[in-house]
């Protein structure tokens, strides 16, 4: 009884100053994690741009997301590495380091040189410098739970916890308020950058003028990183003041502290076993769910539902502010009636309502998607053709004909179904009633290199001077028509009082065909015809090789048209939308926000009792070592596969919400694995009287 009472008095007395200290040093360094985590994400396009300039675009979001991938890779060696320094050398030293190494990081990737200035060495810093990041924050997360925990009154640990566990949440927060504050600010404020090639000359387009950026793709993406360094400092000057874990000092007294921890954590099967238990019947699930409910609550909202990005951000932005409180009740409730009831339940929640709250989303975010989903598409194939599309940093490539009819399918957000066919055949799209053709992708990409090879053959047998002369005006005829076009549509458009002005450049752009259209003529008049007619002949064969793609993508998008799917953004009037604080309170967008809040409550029942759950399953000589690694392979592992496993899964069935079966599964595994072997009863264990 007496104990009893003390634990209630224990629950209810507010937080001392000392207490509020270790909770802010510790949660400082997980909203680097995040923050880092969703700025790199976000703005990986721009990064990809500035440190992989000689490659063309795709290629350069490929090698961003490389970079990007790595820091999850060293994640769980993170976790060994400064776990066992954590319970070796003690858990404020260690956290000191870890703080540092990440906060030089990040700040260190805002001011990084691009290619441009440093050639190959600029990518390989900003790898090297993502792989620091990673190994840093495997023991950031470890020592900020364990250093909380160990801080922490008996039947409190769960509520102060839980506030690490909101800084996950509020890194995301702050990452996507200080992309959507700053772009208009710099983009306002500042002129656009002429782009400069590796010569130093200034690029130019089709038109020939000079390429310029808006001066946020230029350089204001490096903002945000550099604003980490305020974290950093606050971080170092509040950890430097702090003293070490009272648990740990006490077993350090007494002689007790382990000396090969991760020998101890995970040579033996009796805590070994520990640590695959904690991932299977814990973090693998709390993970699917954390980034199911926000990282791939946002990339849903983007691209399959097609709401636009600052509409889908303030949309996430709104629910985390509404949904955060979350955590701190979670964490607090686990107090009381122990961490596992709710961690499985908001696994099982969640598997058993994904399918109708996504459908949900698609429904009211983008009502004219979800009519047009209505509309029976099948996809025909041989069954071999259709490849499992993994791609989690986008270096392979499908050409199979099914692979390309389901990912064009995917990309327009179409549901369909795939129906069998004979072995060899090719693909065939049947949307409503029209059907369409797809291609084989590689025998199209030999039939582009034999056109081209044609083509150079046929110049070969020319003259070169009057090869010169014909490419010359045939660039010229191009740029004349393109300028023609850009004036019809500039004409189209303009306000009353600017049709003069844009008819006037119309006219000057009709009045310039004629003469690249005689200097055209002229061109080819002067090449023997025999000659021409060969290179007419190459050229024509490169131009039907190079047109399939176009062909195939323009008959399917024709027919989603037809079939009422909102191809063409501008012209879906249905999909939600926000262009003032006044949009944030219709009928629509007050449902999805309400949706996504859905989701992230589920969020804060996973997440909120985790750190706690993992601190009380180790005794605190390996404490550090031992839950650091469940908790990175999880979250960086199954966590941070999810986007690249859903897309994958959603292509292979054709369907937009057929990818949910990842966290679905992964989610009621856990539950399996959780109800029965994580043990019961937790959060009553002292882990003070070890």
């Amino acid at each position: 009884m007496t104990q009893s009472l003390a634990s209630a008095t224990e629950r209810a007395r507010p937080m001392t100053k000392e207490e509020r200290k270790v909770i802010l040093a510790s949660s400082l360094g997980t909203v680097f994690e995040w923050y880092d985590f969703y700025l790199y994400g976000s703005l990986a396009a721009f990064i990809g741009a500035q440190f992989f300039t000689p490659f063309p675009e795709t290629s350069r979001n490929i090698f961003a997301l490389l970079a990007f991938a790595a820091g999850f890779i060293v994640r769980p060696f993170g976790a060994l590495v400064f776990g066992m320094l954590g319970d070796l050398v003690g858990r404020k030293y260690t956290f000191l380091m870890t703080i540092l190494i990440m906060g030089l990081s990040t700040f260190l990737v805002g001011i990084l040189p691009g290619y441009a200035s440093w050639g190959i060495a600029a990518p390989i810093c900003l790898i090297v410098l993502r792989m620091l990041q990673g190994l840093a924050l495997g023991g950031e997360y470890g020592g900020a739970a364990v250093y909380v925990a160990e801080h922490a009154p008996e039947g409190r640990r769960g509520f102060y916890t839980s506030w690490i566990q909101t800084t996950a949440t509020l890194g995301l927060f702050l990452s996507l308020a200080v992309i959507l504050i700053v772009t208009p600010i710099i983009n306002n404020n500042f002129p656009s950058v002429v782009q400069l090639g590796l010569d130093g000359m200034p690029l130019l387009d089709a038109k020939g003028a000079e390429v310029s950026l808006p001066a946020w793709n230029a350089w204001g993406w490096r903002v945000p990183f550099i604003l980490s360094a305020f974290l950093l400092l606050v971080s170092l000057y509040i950890r430097l003041t702090m003293s070490e874990s009272p648990v740990y000092q006490k077993m350090k007294a007494e002689g007790a502290a382990s000396k090969a921890p991760l020998r101890e954590a995970f040579g033996t099967w009796k805590n070994g076993k520990i640590a695959i238990i904690a991932l299977l019947g814990l973090t693998a699930g709390q993970a699917v769910v954390w980034y199911g409910g926000q990282f791939y609550a946002l990339s849903f909202l983007q691209s399959a539902v097609k709401v636009d990005f600052f509409t889908a951000n303030v949309f996430v932005l709104c629910s985390l502010v509404l949904g955060t409180w979350g955590f701190l009740f979670f964490g607090s409730l686990s107090d009381k009636i122990g961490r596992k009831p709710i961690i499985l339940a908001g696994c099982a929640i969640a598997a058993l309502t994904y399918f109708p709250v996504f459908q949900f989303i698609t429904k009211t975010a983008n009502p004219a998607l979800h009519a047009a989903h209505q509309t029976k598409i099948t996809v025909t194939a041989d069954p071999e053709n259709c490849s499992f599309q993994f791609n989690p940093v986008g270096t392979a490539k499908f050409t199979n004909s099914c692979d390309i009819a389901k990912a064009l399918l995917l990309k327009a957000s179409a549901n369909s179904e795939t129906v069998d066919a004979a072995a060899g055949s090719v693909a065939m799209v049947k949307i409503g009633e029209t059907e369409i053709a797809a291609y084989d992708g590689a025998a199209n990409a030999a039939d582009i290199a034999a056109g081209k090879a044609a083509v150079e053959a046929a110049k070969t047998a020319i003259d070169p001077a009057l090869v010169t002369a014909l490419t010359g005006a045939e660039k010229a005829a191009a740029a004349a028509k393109v300028v023609l076009a850009d004036a019809e549509k500039a004409l189209a458009g303009a306000a009353d009082d600017a049709k003069a002005a844009a008819q006037t450049a119309v006219d000057a752009a009709k009045a310039a065909m004629p003469a690249t259209e005689a200097a055209l003529a002229a061109a080819r008049a002067a090449i023997p015809a025999d000659q021409l007619a060969a290179l007419d002949a190459a050229n024509g064969e490169l131009a039907k090789a190079n047109g399939v793609k176009g062909a195939f993508e323009k008959a399917v998008n024709d027919a989603l048209l037809a079939a009422g799917y909102p191809i063409v953004a501008k012209d879906n009037t249905t999909v939600a939308k926000i262009a003032s604080f006044g949009d944030l309170f219709t009928a629509q967008n007050l449902s999805v926000i309400i949706a996504l809040t859905y989701l992230i409550i589920l969020v804060t029942m996973v997440y909120g009792p985790i750190a706690a759950q993992l601190v009380e399953l180790y005794p605190t000589r390996i404490r550090y070592s031992g839950m650091s690694l469940p908790y990175h392979i999880g979250n960086g592992w199954f966590g941070g596969l999810l986007p690249a496993t859903v897309l994958a899964i959603s292509a292979q069935y054709g369907n937009i919400y057929s990818g949910l079966w990842y966290p679905i599964i992964v989610a009621v595994m856990t539950v399996v694995v959780g109800t029965l072997l994580v043990p019961n009863g937790t959060h009553k264990k002292s882990i003070f009287a070890e």
